[in-house]
């Protein structure tokens, strides 16, 4: 069976408009069942797949792919980071089930994620000798998958790839939904396409081996689903978050689940940000501003820079009228009480951004539209809608304000 490892080389949207999320149960069962687990299906038609979410998938995975997709010629892309921990257990398992792979190990981090790196692997991948009915598995965190997703797009005009997210970030948020893309000078994923997996398989086990900070910033994304539409998973959250973070695997599949399903609603409604899916973004205008003036050099994970937007959302908010400061004020505690950052001035780096540069990152946002930025804002918790009409001078104003405080 080959197996070769390549290293790669250095209108206002309302929230009645809105999907809603069923409200989820109010507690963690006292006895996490191990055998608890979950499916989610996307539904998009011809291009429908599904979301496997269990503890220890990754030993199945091969079968899985296989049962769905068929007898594949396989090309894994992963990162420096997670080879060592988990890819063996990857290879075993497509061995097993007599599926071939070759290996593209890729450095980690979101410096990857650009047009260099990506022109590299896409040439090694074609060496492979790749071919259009082969299948390409993202197998890492949000990076990875996003750089796989698109590189499946674009090779011989688009081939089938499946995701199998080994951040809690990724599992709850980027792998699932189709976008994949690369970053540039301007910003961040501004190259890209939607191009959705056939299949998205999440092993909460690889869980056990994520770094705190990696797992906090992760949550992050679990959070914004409560913010966006869903006021009862965010007190559940705020009762039972911890015991996601502290590894409790009833808590981790259970967070997941109820993730999974909210994105696989809206892009189901909306698959291509046209409307509803807008509201994914909750943050990250704001978050993807502060990330770029990180450089994407690792000191500012993309949870992190989101906590921030999405305090800096319903602080704006406030102060525009549409929503009241308790609400503001109890998303801030909760992230502060899991050790997410919540005001630009957490940045690590000193001086922080100015106003004026992170306006001028914030123009060259996806959701710009007509000139105009868009922004996601809150009534409340659980409350969000597009708003395109905020006041320039108000949202100047307002970052004067948190870049000098």
């Amino acid at each position: 069976m080959r197996a070769r490892t390549v290293t790669a080389k250095k209108a206002k949207i309302m929230t009645d408009t809105a999907p809603k999320t069923q409200p989820p149960q109010t507690q963690v069962p006292e006895r996490p069942d191990p055998e608890t687990q979950a499916s989610v299906p996307v539904e998009l038609g011809e291009r429908s797949y599904d979301i496997k979410i269990a503890s220890g998938l990754l030993h199945q995975a091969g079968e899985m792919i296989k049962d769905r997709l068929g007898q594949r010629k396989c090309a894994i892309i992963t990162d420096e980071n997670i080879a060592p921990l988990h890819l063996g257990k990857l290879q075993k398992s497509l061995e097993q089930a007599g599926l071939s792979h070759d290996v593209l190990i890729l450095p980690p981090g979101e410096a990857t994620k650009n047009f260099t790196p990506f022109a590299n692997a896409c040439e090694t991948l074609l060496q492979m000798q790749i071919e259009r009915g082969d299948l390409i598995i993202a197998f890492g965190g949000g990076v990875v998958g996003d750089f796989a997703g698109f590189a499946a797009s674009i090779l011989r005009r688009g081939m089938d790839f499946v995701q199998i997210p080994t951040t809690l970030l990724a599992q709850v948020d980027s792998s699932v939904g189709g976008k994949t893309g690369i970053n540039t000078k301007q910003g961040k994923n501004l190259v890209g396409c939607f191009h959705q997996p056939r299949l998205v398989i999440i092993d909460t086990d690889v869980l056990h081996t994520l770094p705190q900070r990696e797992l906090r910033a992760g949550y992050a994304e679990v959070v914004k689903y409560g913010l966006i539409d869903d006021p009862v998973f965010f007190a559940w959250l705020e009762e039972y978050g911890p015991r996601l973070l502290t590894g409790d695997e009833q808590a981790r599949i259970y967070a997941i689940a109820t993730s999974c399903r909210a994105k696989a609603r809206i892009v189901a409604l909306d698959e291509r940000e046209g409307g509803v899916r807008a509201l994914l973004n909750l943050g990250h205008t704001f978050g993807h501003a502060l990330e770029a003036f990180a450089q994407y050099d690792g000191s500012l994970l993309h949870g992190e820079g989101i906590s921030i937007g999405m305090v800096m959302a319903f602080e704006l908010s406030e102060q525009l009228g549409y929503c009241q400061k308790d609400a503001t004020s109890q998303v801030e505690a909760h992230f502060k009480s899991v050790g997410l950052p919540t005001r630009v001035t957490d940045l690590p780096h000193k001086p922080g951004p100015s106003a004026s540069q992170l306006l001028a990152t914030m123009a060259q946002d996806k959701k710009v539209v007509g000139g105009k930025l868009v922004f996601i804002m809150a009534h409340d918790i659980g409350e969000s809608f597009v708003d395109k009409s905020v006041p320039m001078d108000a949202l100047a104003n307002y970052l004067e304000g948190q870049c000098c405080t």
